[in-house]
């Protein structure tokens, strides 16, 4: 069982103002290997931010942080910057990936500024704020997720290793 975390960005979402939709949508998407253990919706603030996937590694000890939101080009859009304050290791694919199959729908995938990558033993991976984003990303890395997460927590065998 995958323990994930779901951070949301949206200024209005954590005042209450609009009902999260992506959020609900990555646990929808996520099926039975994966048991959320931490929801949460914050404001675009880069030290809210970073403090909340600090919390998510390394109190809470999760597996895998999904974030949504935040991602853009706009002066709120802050997660992968907070994002990079975070992690001790790049994984490019990965919005390498999502940005690629994005493409294939909308030249805007190119747009996005999203990040993923490790901070001890979690993978914490940027995901756009809207819904159709959010399903699209996790189409295009769902398949191979468990994969990376059984070689970070050392429960497979890495390539060449075998």
């Amino acid at each position: 069982m995958v323990r994930t975390g779901i951070l949301v960005m949206s200024d209005k979402g954590a005042r209450g103002e609009r009902e999260d939709l992506s959020g609900k949508k990555i646990e929808e998407m996520l099926g039975s290997g994966y048991s959320v253990e931490y929801y949460e919706i914050v404001p675009d603030e880069k030290d809210i931010i970073a403090e909340r996937l600090r919390h998510a590694c390394d109190i809470q000890g999760l597996d895998l942080v999904l974030t949504s939101g935040g991602t853009g080009f706009s002066n709120r859009d802050v997660t992968p910057d907070a994002t990079l304050e975070v992690i001790e290791k790049l994984t490019p694919g990965i919005p390498e990936a999502i940005r690629y199959y994005g493409l294939q729908k909308t030249p805007k995938a190119m747009l996005s500024r999203a990040v993923a990558g490790i901070r001890g033993k979690t993978l914490i991976i940027n995901m756009p704020g809207s819904v159709k984003g959010v399903r699209e990303s996790l189409e295009a890395i769902l398949p191979a997720l468990g994969h990376g997460l059984e070689i970070l927590a050392g429960s497979a065998a890495e390539c060449g290793q075998e």
